[in-house]
């Protein structure tokens, strides 16, 4: 009798687990997240973050944003308003394992500011990223996609054909020159 009902407990289990495991696969991509926090974060905001409008309400309501207490045009304070204190432990562990992750858009963006910002503040930065990019994964139910240095060669291309075509506009004329082998140009 017990041993029937744990079963029907266990398949019920599955089947709600089932209904979310896309979105939780999605999220389980990015880097910084796993299958764990991704639950928990699909628990708390919903498998569609249907209740947020758009990304800097979430990020608000989780307190992943950076404050704005300003009075006469001068900035106070950038503190972090209080806000979901579990999801935003959540963030900024996810935060510390995205930086870590090489080759990531997030470990390129972390060195360009943790010079500048220190590593408190570029932590906060990364977690506000992660909490966008949550909703867009979650809202527009879009795979994660990794803007990383593979991306940046192709960016270079662009650029250097762009600003040839720019040159050439202004009526400059300009040959590219091949690239050696083993670098890209």
């Amino acid at each position: 009798m017990i041993e029937d009902h744990l079963g029907q407990l266990d398949q019920q289990m599955a089947d709600l687990l089932a209904a979310h495991h896309d979105a939780v696969q999605r999220l389980a991509e990015v880097p910084g997240l796993g299958v764990d926090s991704a639950q928990q974060i699909i628990a708390e905001v919903g498998v569609t973050a249907a209740t947020f409008p758009s990304p800097k309400h979430l990020a608000s309501w989780m307190g992943a944003c950076p404050g704005n207490e300003e009075s006469a045009g001068i900035n106070y304070s950038h503190r972090c308003p209080k806000g979901n204190r579990q999801m935003r432990r959540v963030l900024n562990q996810a935060a510390n394992a995205a930086v870590e992750a090489k080759g990531t858009i997030f470990a390129i963006a972390y060195r360009r500011l943790v010079p500048r910002l220190g590593h408190a503040q570029a932590i906060g930065a990364i977690a506000h990223r992660l909490c966008r990019l949550i909703w867009k994964i979650l809202h527009q139910g879009i795979p994660y996609e990794e803007r990383g240095p593979a991306v940046s060669a192709e960016a270079k291309k662009v650029r250097a054909r762009k600003m040839i075509r720019e040159l050439q506009s202004l009526g400059y004329r300009v040959e590219p020159i091949a690239a050696p082998s083993g670098n890209p140009a």
